[in-house]
């Protein structure tokens, strides 16, 4: 048994050893403008031909696999032996949000994992040409909550969520997988990965939040690139199960039943596994210190703008990861993290002060009055009005009515020779203290008040008397 059991992982490693598969060009040839009926496109015959040099039948089972990443999508088609070979590689036009699977609706993310497509999931008739439905959520999104609707493969080159081809590339994976549905295959395996899950992107990537989930989607990786057969896919536990021998049915949220790898399967994966190890522990020694910065999808549309123009709106090509992304190291990285933080705190804290502006203002028709001045201003007093002369006045000088009389200079021994001719103010009676003074007296008494000094004051300043006014000539009529 044992010795059946090598002979089997030989031939396995033969055969994988074997597949030096070339190409078709990434580009298509196909004229859009010149496809009367695009649900019954034939593939060209240099894609005919290049299916008999690899011993392919035109309507033989395919897979699609797909690598975020770098941006491809890669179309497999069984030969004779019932093994896959790579028929064509497809550059993807866009897709929307970073490395990592789809959760939640809205979040603009791509899915990841393994989707089974059945004929029910073509649609000929979508706004984007022509569309494939990944069916998510499957089986895993499903028991593990998360949620999403109308993830597609579909053409016109705009993503939020899909992944979008050109139309010229849609139509001949769509005419693949239709045909091959003709050649009586059930449903076409789907297997979409964030990047190849060789030992240095696994070790570049050590430290992204999604590296368990990837590790699990590493397992049925490898048994395709061991086997070159899409793995059996089942769910249990919450987890994707690849290519077990089961004692009874899946129950995706349940526990699994007792499971078992075909032996023959089991030791080419072991020696597969070993020499995989070697590679990461080489490449954990290259990376040390440093860690993979994954780019935005608005940094990926950064570096295909020029792509862009001259095309309409809805064309939106996003470029790969790989080249906008980078080796860093950890302190820059998180360097530019926090900073990328900043910036997004602030662009929130705008939209919500535009959010709450548009509220009270009820969306720019009603301008708020702004609330009075708490601080008291000073009241400015109008000026009053001076009454025009008369011609008459120009013959008679009008006193000032607040003419400040001249000075006149006490000597202290004239101020001491009067001191004793001062007497005390007879005393007011009852009847004249509550009479009350007339508005002329009570402005005169305010006055001499004012002006008044006290009387150390007195003994140190000069005196002022008021010097009665002269008489003014008539005849000096002009004021000079």
């Amino acid at each position: 048994m044992r010795f059946w059991n090598l002979l089997a992982s030989a031939a396995i490693v033969a055969a994988l050893a074997g597949c030096t598969n070339e190409t078709l060009d990434a580009t298509t040839s196909v004229d859009i403008k010149s496809v009367r009926n695009k649900t019954e496109y034939q593939v060209s015959a240099p894609m005919v031909k290049k299916m008999s040099e690899l011993g392919m039948q035109k309507q033989a089972p395919i897979a699609l696999r797909i690598f975020k990443e770098e941006g491809t999508l890669e179309v497999w088609k069984a030969n004779t032996a019932n093994r896959f070979q790579l028929l064509k590689t497809y550059k993807i036009c866009a897709w929307s949000g970073k490395l990592g699977p789809k959760v939640k609706e809205g979040d603009r993310q791509a899915p990841e994992g393994f989707y089974p497509l059945f004929p029910r999931q073509m649609n000929p008739n979508s706004n984007y040409y022509l569309a494939i439905n990944t069916g998510y959520p499957n089986a895993y999104d499903k028991a593990n909550g998360r949620q999403g609707t109308h993830l597609m493969i579909h053409g016109a080159c705009s993503s939020s969520g899909c992944y979008s081809m050109t139309d010229e590339q849609m139509i001949e994976i769509f005419a693949l997988a239709r045909d091959s549905f003709k050649g009586g295959q059930e449903s076409v395996q789907l297997q979409a990965f964030p990047f190849r899950m060789t030992a240095e992107n696994m070790a570049r990537h050590r430290d992204n939040p999604n590296i368990d989930f990837w590790k699990m989607l590493k397992v049925g990786y490898d048994q395709f690139e061991v086997t070159k057969r899409p793995p059996e896919v089942n769910v249990c536990e919450k987890k994707y199960v690849f290519n077990q021998q089961a004692s009874g049915p899946f129950n995706p949220g349940g526990q699994c039943p007792a499971m078992s790898t075909p032996p023959a399967l089991q030791v080419a994966m072991a020696s597969f596994e070993k020499s995989y190890q070697t590679d990461y522990d080489k490449a954990m020694k290259k990376y040390d210190g440093m860690v993979w910065y994954e780019p935005s999808e608005a940094e990926r549309k950064a570096i295909v703008a020029k792509q862009r123009v001259g095309r309409e709106l809805a064309y939106a090509p996003t470029g790969n990861s790989l080249d906008a992304g980078k080796m860093m190291k950890a302190s820059d990285l998180e360097k530019k993290i926090a900073l990328q933080k900043e910036a997004e705190e602030t662009k929130q804290a705008v939209e919500i002060q535009k959010k709450e502006l548009e509220k009270a203002t009820d969306g720019g028709k009603h301008v708020p009055v702004p609330a009075a001045n708490p601080i008291p201003q000073p009241v400015m007093q109008a000026a009053v009005e001076q009454p025009k002369k008369s011609f008459w006045s120009l013959f008679f000088k009008s006193e000032p009515e607040l003419q400040m009389p001249a000075p006149v200079v006490i000597t202290p021994e004239q101020q001491a020779t009067a001191a004793p001719q001062t007497q005390a103010a007879p005393a007011t009676t009852a009847k004249q203290a509550k009479a009350p003074a007339p508005a002329a007296q009570q402005q005169a008494a305010a006055v001499t008040t004012a002006t008044t000094p006290s009387a150390d004051a007195a003994a140190e300043a000069p005196v002022m008397t008021e010097e009665p006014p002269k008489k003014r000539p008539f005849w000096k009529i002009w004021g000079n």
